[in-house]
């Protein structure tokens, strides 16, 4: 048992995935994550925090928070970040210079209602906004396991491809990027009662 321990502990057998992507490596049919694209915010040997980064709503930020928001942010589409505490209000921002970034350079996670709506109400024309509810989270050694069973495919992560238009197809996009070998993977129809 303390052979056990001492391995556990020992330094260099943690491999944080933050900053990330994480994509449906195909396996995840039928769940919440299938054909998602999940951001790791935080990643430690405590547990993990993801957004998933191409599942817009239905709905505006301004029909669903209740808040004084500036009319920049009203419009702008909510995305579910997860199946964890949907009611949970999480938000990625990206400017061109944010020193105190703590998810990719120049990108900041946060969860402040009110630094939100000071945030809507800056004029930087570089800025860039994402809003979630709810977020994928991962207890200790839970997302290493899926991870060992192949569940999920990495993919390092950019300011880019977190704020891409294109979220229908961005899973799509980034599992053919990955190569020859995940072609049939990347085409295959969303339903495979369809073939």
């Amino acid at each position: 048992m303390l052979q056990i321990a001492a391995e556990v502990t020992m330094p260099g057998k943690f491999k944080s995935l933050k900053g990330q992507l994480l994509l449906d490596g195909g396996k995840l049919a039928g769940s919440c994550f299938h054909r998602t694209v999940v951001l790791i915010c935080q990643h430690d040997p405590e547990g993990a925090f993801g957004l998933v980064v191409n599942r817009p709503t239905d709905k505006k930020i301004g029909e669903a928070l209740v808040a004084d928001l500036p009319d920049t942010l009203k419009d702008k589409p909510l995305f579910l970040g997860g199946p964890v505490q949907p009611q949970a209000l999480s938000y990625l921002h990206a400017d061109t210079l944010l020193p105190d970034a703590n998810v990719l350079p120049n990108l900041n996670l946060e969860h402040s209602l009110d630094e939100l709506v000071e945030l809507g109400g800056s004029f930087s024309p570089t800025q860039q906004l994402k809003v979630f509810a709810g977020y994928a989270g991962w207890s200790p050694g839970q997302l290493d396991d899926e991870m060992k069973r192949g569940a999920w495919l990495t993919h390092p992560a950019s300011l880019e491809l977190v704020f891409a238009d294109g979220v229908s197809g961005l899973w799509s996009q980034i599992v053919r990027q990955k190569g020859w070998q995940y072609r049939l993977l990347s085409e295959q129809p969303e339903d495979l009662n369809w073939n």
